[in-house]
């Protein structure tokens, strides 16, 4: 065999994922998705694709190039998907059997989610619903043959969202979509937007969640949490089960009905606060929240340049008497089993990697989506309890059979405060004994998030030009208990910082062929601030890049989609009453003190942390006359490194390679 290459920044147009396995209820064949880069590199291919059970035949299943969120009918003779033809995306149905796919719906603005019923009769969909002013006006256009531009008013506080743009003044709401009748009822409506579903398991009612307006909070988009709602499923009044003091994600009805379970947090330490389970009586009552006891994360908080987003909603076991839920600890995400009556708690598929989706077989083994260090993310087979585990798939294994690539090496060490902390380094390929490398000091956005065992892109080729990566979670990520996340609240640029100034003293401590005279430090989002910080109050790194950061929260306040209540949480303060504080913990007004040269990349449809951020400190670097540059990406939003146009995200991981060589020497 020949010698493997390195890793560059086109090799993304040759790699392939796979996502959103689900499990036939009739014989367990596995449908997915498997994405792929078009030929012309500006955007993916999404293709569903059949795996037979324990692995063997695996065959393209649709023929659309733009289908996501497979689901079989509870019998399993259908498999119904989302398919995007133009703007809109609509429920398409094919037989298992094979065969052509037929478009069911047929909604104006598309459908954005769906649910079987139970009986497989129905659809419940989540979608715009038509804003009669809106329709008017689009009709009036429509005579004009003129077509000139119309204004815009804006009456809401969340007028816009990342990845969206502009938000329409249409709501989402809910539809029944009787299928042998092809048509639908609208279930929900009026001035709110539909969060989770549910159907419950006789089909007789839907749970839903929407934050609407209450005494504290006129204006719901002010609201910090939400409730839960049941109607039946021919809508009319529907009545509220919560009272507004916790947050919600995902609800789901326990098998026998009796019960809504969700996963939600009671704000206790904001945004920080970890997510538990809940259940509340189907017909109301009080909830209860299991295993407080836990210092754990639900979900899935892992970061990766591989995917945007990622997580499996509740799961239950088939004699619903267990929920599967993803957790978040120690860098790995595994999948472990509840049991609702709060007895028991287990973790039945782990090890150091991302398990980043998952399901349940009919026999009650478990499909799952899962990435390593060293592999993007392949399905795998695994009998429960306890038993063996085959691997579905090897979806880049061409390309990975010609790349050389360096695993990460994980340690532990503890702060001057004693706190314990977990990192990695990865060591640059084709490193010799006895030598001296530049390194780079990687930080994670969120900042609840967490870096842990899986592939990074953006590593392997800083490893594969010459540089160590090393990283961590500082204070403020996730993995590592409530304590941990919730301390970096009110305090940016405080304990986070020196947790990673002291991490840097470990490793040029503990591994003596790092190079102390040639450090680099880069970030994205909240490791945008931190770079950004990072810069202006120490020289110790010779060059720096900061990606979709933030530089100034008095501005951030108004121009972010989420400035205006993440501020407040994280900062605790506001733009106007406490101007000071938030100009103290702004990177820009330490701007005079940056010696290091800084390398700004960001998006101009960056909505989370928008192109002023970026603006403001490259202006103000030039002013002073700092070295520095910006380089913008047209029509890329926040997830520009993780899903976006492909040909960019190659010219940004350049980009970053070319300005530590420029500045750093490998």
């Amino acid at each position: 065999m020949s010698e493997k290459r390195f890793i560059t920044a086109e090799d993304l147009y040759r790699m392939h994922w796979v996502s959103d396995p689900a499990v036939s209820p009739e014989n367990g064949a596995t449908a997915y998705i498997l994405k792929t880069v078009n030929d012309k590199r500006d955007g993916y291919l999404n293709q569903i694709r059949l795996i037979q059970p324990n692995g063997g035949i695996d065959v393209p299943f649709a023929a659309g190039e733009q289908d996501g969120a497979p689901q079989w009918s509870p019998d399993g003779s259908q498999l119904a998907f989302l398919r995007k033809k133009g703007d809109a995306r609509q429920v398409w149905i094919m037989s298992a059997h094979g065969g052509e796919a037929q478009p069911a719906t047929e909604l104006k603005h598309g459908v954005s989610a769906f649910k079987w019923s139970p009986d497989g009769k129905s659809l419940l969909l989540k979608a715009e619903a038509p804003d009669t002013t809106e329709e008017q006006a689009e009709s009036s256009k429509a005579k004009d043959e003129t077509k000139l531009p119309e204004e815009r008013i804006v009456d809401r506080i969340r007028y816009k969202a990342d990845g969206v743009g502009l938000r329409s003044v249409r709501r989402s709401h809910l539809f029944v979509f009787d299928l042998e009748a092809k048509s639908s009822v609208q279930i929900t409506e009026g001035a709110f937007d539909v969060g989770s579903f549910a159907w419950s398991p006789d089909g007789r009612r839907i749970a839903y969640t929407a934050e609407l307006p209450t005494e504290e909070y006129a204006d719901p988009d002010l609201r910090p949490t939400g409730d839960l709602y049941v109607t039946d499923r021919a809508g009319g009044e529907a009545r509220r089960l919560t009272d507004g003091t916790i947050r919600i994600g995902a609800v789901s009805y326990t098998p026998d009905g009796l019960s809504i379970l969700m996963l939600a947090d009671d704000l206790s330490c904001g945004y920080a606060t970890l997510t538990r389970i809940y259940l509340i009586p189907a017909e109301g009552g009080e909830y209860r929240a299991l295993y407080t006891e836990l210092d754990i994360q639900l979900g899935h908080s892992c970061v990766s340049d591989m995917r945007a987003g990622a997580g499996t909603p509740p799961v239950f076991s088939h004699d619903g008497a267990y929920v599967y839920l993803q957790v978040s600890q120690n860098g790995r995400v595994e999948i472990a089993r509840f049991a609702l009556d709060g007895s028991d708690f287990e973790i039945v598929a782990g090890g150091d990697r991302e398990i980043y989706q998952f399901a349940l077989t009919p026999e009650g083994s478990l499909v799952f989506a899962a990435a390593d260090p060293l592999n993007p993310g392949d399905l795998y087979w695994m009998e429960l309890p306890g038993g063996a585990e085959t691997r579905l798939t090897e979806c880049n294994k061409e390309l990975w059979s010609e790349l050389a690539l360096s695993e990460p090496e994980e340690f532990q060490f503890t702060t001057g405060d004693g706190w314990p902390f977990q990192g990695w380094i990865i060591k640059p390929i084709g490193f010799k004994e006895g030598s001296k490398v530049p390194a780079v000091l990687e930080i994670h956005g969120g900042p609840q998030a967490m870096y842990g065992h899986t592939f990074m892109h953006e590593f392997q080729l800083l490893a594969a030009s010459g540089y160590a990566v090393f990283y961590t979670n500082p204070r403020g990520g996730h993995g590592y208990g409530q304590v941990h996340v919730n301390t970096v609240r009110g305090d940016y640029g405080g304990r986070d910082y020196l947790d990673l100034m002291e991490f840097t003293d470990y490793v040029l401590e503990r591994y003596p062929f790092v190079d102390a005279s040639r450090l680099g430090v880069t970030g994205g989002s909240y490791g945008g601030f931190m770079t950004n910080w990072i810069v202006g109050h120490t020289n110790r790194f010779q060059a720096a890049v900061t990606q979709r950061s933030i530089s100034n929260w008095l501005s951030f306040y108004g121009v972010s989609d989420i400035g205006y209540h993440f501020t407040e949480d994280q900062i605790w303060g506001n733009a106007w009453d406490d101007v000071e504080k938030l100009w103290k913990h702004s990177p820009l007004a330490y701007v005079k003190d940056v010696s290091t040269p800084l390398l700004i990349l960001h998006g101009e449809q960056d909505l989370r942390c928008p192109i002023e951020q970026g603006e403001q400190l490259f202006v103000a670097l030039k002013r002073l006359g700092k070295e520095t540059q910006l380089i913008r990406f047209p029509g890329a939003d926040h997830n520009l490194s993780r899903s976006g146009n492909p040909y960019l995200r190659t010219r940004r991981l350049t980009h970053i390679v070319r300005w530590f060589k420029e500045h750093i020497e490998a």
